[in-house]
């Protein structure tokens, strides 16, 4: 079988935003089409370079999938968070990243015309979500790994995009949060327990389980995007729909504070 991996050391540097607010991303491409893109949105008090994200954006681009692993705060924020840890739980500012990016990408000739997934660890799941509300038309699927979906509050109930919420086994309040946040959910929606996983799922195998589990996700929910999908109006709703627009986001409670996602 011809292998499909384009290696997390071929990446692409790019750079999304304009001055003081230009965010750093490594963009990877799959040899031949790409099947998506997958948007990578880290936890607190990591980057880019998180470990465990990129173990996991490695086998979707051995899948077909390109993927785009995202600073979601400036050079300047890093070194302030690092000290004050201000920006770390601003879950809508990191919305407001995501969702800039996915205009980056709409912009992008390269990339356009693809479907768009996120992925979220901890609290990058938060803004996920959040992200994923905002730009209903745009992504194609969502995937959260130990995250933190009550920290999307509201929007929680405008997600129109399929989620899946992987959780370790033995992450029992993450798992607590998971499933409260799933009941809200008005869209296609699945919680996967791995069992014996904790929150980093740093047990053998349990990371290699999350791969699979996010890459089969995506995929499915990929090919479904590229049928014909309703138009989304302003509010986020159906074309037509004459239901009340939903109140502006707020964040949910941040409940036990997560590890930090390497």
């Amino acid at each position: 079988m011809t292998s499909k991996a384009g290696r997390m050391n071929d990446a692409r540097p790019v750079v999304i935003g304009e001055g003081s607010n230009q965010l750093n991303a490594d963009l990877t491409l799959p040899e031949g089409d790409p099947q998506g893109l997958v948007l990578f949105a880290h936890g607190s008090g990591s980057s880019r370079f998180s470990s465990r994200n990129r173990q996991v954006a490695s086998s979707l681009v051995s899948r077909g999938m390109a993927t785009l692993m995202l600073d979601l705060l400036t050079e300047e924020e890093e070194r302030e968070d690092v000290v004050t840890r201000e920006f770390r739980f601003d879950i809508p500012m990191l919305a407001g990243r995501l969702v800039g990016a996915l205009d980056w990408m709409a912009e992008n000739g390269e990339l356009a015309g693809l479907p768009a997934g996120l992925f979220g660890a901890s609290t990058g799941a938060g803004a996920a979500l959040i992200a994923a509300a905002e730009r209903p038309a745009r992504v194609a699927a969502v995937v959260s790994r130990g995250g933190r979906p009550d920290l999307a509050g509201e929007a929680l109930v405008r997600v129109r995009a399929p989620t899946l919420l992987i959780v370790g086994g033995n992450d029992t309040p993450v798992i607590g949060m998971n499933r409260d946040a799933a009941s809200q959910m008005q869209c296609q929606v699945r919680t996967e327990v791995v069992p014996g996983a904790t929150h980093l799922f740093e047990e053998p195998g349990k990371l290699e389980t999350v791969s699979e589990l996010a890459s089969d996700w995506f995929l499915e929910h990929f090919q479904k995007s590229l049928r014909p999908r309703p138009a989304f109006g302003t509010a986020g709703l159906p074309v037509g729909h004459r239901g009340r627009r939903s109140s502006p986001v707020r964040c949910g409670g941040r409940g036990p504070v997560a590890a930090p996602d390497q």
